[in-house]
């Protein structure tokens, strides 16, 4: 193999998806030497590990964070009044305007990360996403006409139709509309972590609703995440984190529902305009946890075939991805990070980073 990703394991387990949460010792329980503090914000299930115990204004910690979370939250959320849906305005209306300055880091890095994905991660058919039943709080059907689907892609939106100059944006594509859910959290959680910086924190994990960066060590041992099937009771897996690792995960167990007896997911492909098919969960190791977050989406779209080769373009050594099967497939970098707990029915196969197939 020429590179850390020029391959994949493969081991056939039993579960189907993934769920993310602290292990600190050896077996599947807490430590004593950690705080944990939990509060909803930002949409989600905020989780906060602190060592050591009895060193932090907890309440101090939470007021802040909390705070700064639902700033975000309300600034970009896809659906409701905020800067995002301001800027959604004005872009389809052609004109050049001053962008909010919240929203700015988002386009950029949206901007980039479609070209590096190839278009496979492109923030700008959030019209496609809220057309399928995700721009509510109970996604629900119909799902969209397949012609109405045609003649979207026919000429999509991209991230290349918002013209920047400085601060001030021009749209040029009457069908663009911005939804972030894709890259959002890994800026909330890079920026919650470096507000525990600064308010004094040396050793913490951040998790927003199963995905999650860690800050510092724990003493002298990584953190521990457990991998699990949030269908199932138990960690089916762990995996050992250093400081400045972030683990992120996308799912089509996530957010959907059921319409004529299909399962309609939120992670649609901007090349069929459906839900995406032949993964049931993709997730991604990495210091950046913007990247992170992207990335993991992206490979949920790539598929079983493409998926190592799109992790090898971005940059992503460690990645895992779960089939509906519930085979789970490993670059050779996050092979060793992974340790399974439960029983598995396993084997080992190497597959090439640009067709997937065995070799």
């Amino acid at each position: 193999m020429t590179s850390a990703v020029a391959g994949i394991r493969r081991a056939h387990v039993w579960a189907l998806g993934l769920l993310l949460l602290p292990l600190l010792v050896a077996g599947c329980t807490a430590h004593t030497d950690t705080d944990r503090l939990t509060f909803h914000a930002f949409g989600t299930l905020i989780d906060i590990t602190l060592y050591p115990a009895g060193a932090h204004d907890l309440a101090r910690l939470e007021s802040a964070l909390s705070a700064d979370l639902e700033i975000m939250h309300a600034s970009w959320h896809a659906w409701q009044p905020g800067s995002v849906g301001r800027t959604n305005q004005l872009l389809v209306l052609g004109g050049e305007f001053s962008a909010p300055p919240s929203v700015l880091p988002l386009i950029e890095r949206g901007q980039q990360l479609e070209i590096a994905t190839d278009g496979l991660f492109n923030p700008a058919l959030g019209r496609l996403v809220a057309a399928w039943g995700f721009h509510q709080d109970e996604p629900a059907g119909p799902p969209p006409d397949p012609e109405w689907i045609a003649d979207l892609l026919a000429d999509p939106p991209r991230m290349a139709d918002i013209e920047r100059n400085g601060v001030r944006l021009r749209g040029h594509h009457p069908e663009l509309q911005l939804d972030f859910g894709g890259l959002a959290k890994g800026l909330a959680v890079a920026r919650s972590i470096d507000l525990l910086q600064e308010l004094g924190v040396e050793h913490a994990i951040v998790n927003a609703g199963g995905d999650l960066m860690t800050l510092g060590r724990p003493g002298h041992r990584p953190w521990r995440i457990g991998v699990r099937d949030p269908h199932g009771a138990g960690v089916l897996a762990s995996i050992e984190l250093d400081g400045g690792e972030a683990l992120f995960t996308s799912g089509d167990y996530e957010r959907g529902y059921a319409w004529e007896g299909e399962r309609i997911h939120h992670v649609i492909d901007p090349r069929s305009g459906r839900p995406s098919q032949g993964l049931a969960a993709a997730t991604v190791l990495h210091t950046d946890p913007v990247l992170a977050d992207a990335a993991a989406t992206t490979l949920m779209i790539a598929g079983p075939e493409a998926w190592p080769a799109h992790a090898r373009k971005l940059g992503v050594e460690r990645a895992m991805v779960v089939l509906p099967d519930g085979s789970v497939e490993l670059t050779p970098a996050m092979e060793p990070r992974v340790v399974f707990e439960q029983a598995t029915q396993s084997s080992v196969r190497v597959a090439s980073a640009t067709s997937g197939k065995d070799r």
